[in-house]
């Protein structure tokens, strides 16, 4: 049975083009020599998942994948959650137990390393990965933010208004200021040309961009903006260049860890040529502890994620997902992944058992294992693999012992970390922030132009204001000095009284001033006897 399994293996995993060598397989747990478990380059960009449960060998498969990748010059980016994968940046050591592993498998072992660039999303050292908000797109922008349809249709009046007033939306202070601008000083302008905006709509956006910033999301949006060409670097020996991007100090970040590795594939979607089957993968990306890009996410997220993986294979790039469990990963998504290597789950509940039971389901079937009960017996460094060929057809199920990796299985100390950075050009290419004029400026300094304007045209009516005041004011005075005047007064009376007069006469009454003149003039009987 042993002859027909080695023979059964050898020819499954043999393949005409590149592949490279993950270790040797096993049966009735023993390691047969010369039997090795290969993948085929030609078929790494139809994905692939490392699972297992913690200390079981998960990151070591990783680097060992990477390192030999990188060999056969392909490029990678390692997502490096726990802070464990610098060590491929150092060559190995050898040992006893390195030496006894590689001996069962009839392999040489021979130390080597990898030439590495570190990046960063936050304050670790490497350099660091911005993308501007314009750059998400309304879509993708609303589906991390988890907003409703009218929501979304907000977000995406905000990206057109900014795309027509030729204002750059560059960092979520610029998204949150022409959000409130829309509701406030601008209203006017955007119902004019593109309707209604509900306050209370955003509001909730608002909350929902504050909740963004405060897993340090302000960090990541910016300039200079991140080329993901740069992620398809080879050194002066024609290796290909891993990437790691240093992620420790974002665990309890999971909303904009899921946000950047969304947008990322993105973007390397739409900038990377369609490239169809070649003959080895132009990229290749790993996501260490990819639960944190799916537990929290919601189903809009899940089937964008879903749709990129789908689709950026033809672009010549395999996404790999490290984690503890498949159940982890959406089953929409697991049935994208062409190479499984499970390594030992423990089964400690009942739903471990039925995870694990489910785990076995997901394999192709073999006559010469019991599945299920090996996932939970297999010991720290073996793993189930299979993978596609170069038809495309599912291979045999393989228990395996996977070979150690050429680098250092330790990480590097913060002096290593420090010289490396030291001679990278791409850190000093993207350290340099960049704060150019954008939305928040533009609207800032258009509503104080507006606020000077309104400033000045009410001081101008003040001015007409005091300037009538004034001129009332004299006017009255004059008057009143002509009105307090004693000729004034005197005419004044004159005038009343000669009114008077005519009024009275035209009503056939006479005054008192007529009669008391007419008896003035009457003598009397002192002035005839005395004359």
């Amino acid at each position: 049975m042993n002859n027909q399994f080695q023979q059964e293996i050898n020819s499954s995993y043999s393949f005409k083009g590149e592949s490279v060598i993950m270790g040797g397989a096993m049966i009735d747990g023993k390691c047969l020599s010369d039997t090795f478990v290969k993948i085929p380059l030609k078929t790494l960009n139809r994905h692939g998942l490392i699972a297992g449960a913690t200390g079981t060998g998960k990151t070591k498969t990783l680097q060992c994948l990477a390192e030999q990748l990188a060999e056969k010059g392909v490029p990678s980016l390692l997502m490096d959650i726990k802070g464990d994968l610098s060590g491929i940046a150092a060559g190995g050591a050898v040992n006893s137990k390195i030496e006894e592993r590689h001996q069962m498998m009839n392999l040489p072992f021979e130390p080597g390393k990898s030439t590495v660039e570190f990046y960063s999303l936050s304050e670790e050292k490497g350099a660091r990965l911005r993308a501007t908000v314009l750059e998400f797109g309304p879509i993708l922008f609303s589906k991390i933010l988890e907003l409703n349809e009218t929501q979304e249709s907000i977000v995406s009046i905000l990206f057109k208004f900014c795309d027509d007033q030729k204002l750059p939306l560059l960092d979520l202070e610029d998204f949150k200021k022409v959000l409130n601008y829309l509701q406030n000083e601008g209203k006017e302008l955007v119902e004019k040309d593109y309707g209604k905006i509900s306050g209370s709509s955003v509001g909730t956006i608002l909350r929902k961009v504050i909740q963004l910033e405060q897993q340090g999301a302000e960090r990541f949006f910016g300039e200079p903006s991140f080329d993901v060409d740069d992620l398809c670097r080879y050194d002066e020996n024609g290796r290909g260049v891993v990437s790691i991007l240093r992620l420790c100090d974002i665990q309890d970040k999971p909303k904009l860890f899921s946000a950047f590795m969304l947008q990322l594939l993105a973007e390397i979607y739409s900038t990377f040529l369609e490239e169809g089957d070649l003959e080895q993968p132009k990229l290749a990306v790993f996501i260490d502890e990819a639960h944190l890009v799916f537990e929290e996410a919601s189903n809009a997220l899940l089937d964008q994620i879903e749709i990129i993986i789908k689709l950026i294979r033809s672009k010549g790039v395999g996404v790999f997902f490290i984690t503890q469990n498949p159940d982890d990963v959406p089953d929409s998504v697991l049935g994208q992944l062409g190479l499984k290597i499970q390594h030992a789950l423990r089964a400690f509940t009942a739903r471990d058992r039925k995870a694990i039971k489910a785990a076995a389901e997901n394999f192709p079937i073999t006559d010469y294992y019991q599945t299920d009960e090996l996932l939970t017996t297999m010991g720290i460094g073996e793993a189930l693999i299979t993978c596609l060929n170069e038809k495309g057809i599912p291979t045999p199920l393989v228990h395996t012992l996977v070979r150690a990796p050429k680098s250092r299985m330790d990480v590097l100390t913060e002096s290593e970390i420090d010289h490396i950075i030291q001679k990278s050009f791409i850190c000093k290419k993207y350290d340099e922030v960049i704060d150019r004029e954008s939305a928040h400026e533009i609207l800032n300094a258009k509503i104080e132009e507006a606020q000077k304007e309104e400033h000045q045209k009410k001081l101008q009516e003040d001015q007409e204001k005091a300037a009538k005041s004034r001129s009332g004011s004299s006017e009255k005075t004059i008057f009143e000095q002509v009105i307090n005047s004693s000729a004034s007064r005197q005419v004044g009376r004159t005038l009343a009284r000669e009114l008077t007069r005519g009024i009275l006469g035209a009503l056939g009454v006479k005054s008192t001033t007529t009669r008391r003149r007419r008896r003035t003039t009457t003598k009397s009987p002192f002035d005839i006897f005395f004359k």
